[in-house]
């Protein structure tokens, strides 16, 4: 159950990062998602991230 748990943590941490961006995206962002879109579920949530964290503390 502690592996369990230890597994599905950073899960959580990430969907709930990844929920914190909504429909707040840059026209840039919309281009490339537009252009280029996420081929998957694992991909849109790591650039929801990347996105959350970029406005957290920009590059």
């Amino acid at each position: 159950m502690r592996l369990l748990r230890a597994a599905l943590m950073p899960m959580l941490l990430l969907g709930t990062l990844a929920a914190c961006t909504g429909g707040n995206r840059t026209f840039g962002e919309k281009v490339r998602d537009t252009v280029d879109p996420p081929s998957g579920p694992v991909e849109s949530t790591g650039r929801a991230v990347d996105r959350a964290i970029d406005r957290v503390r920009p590059n």
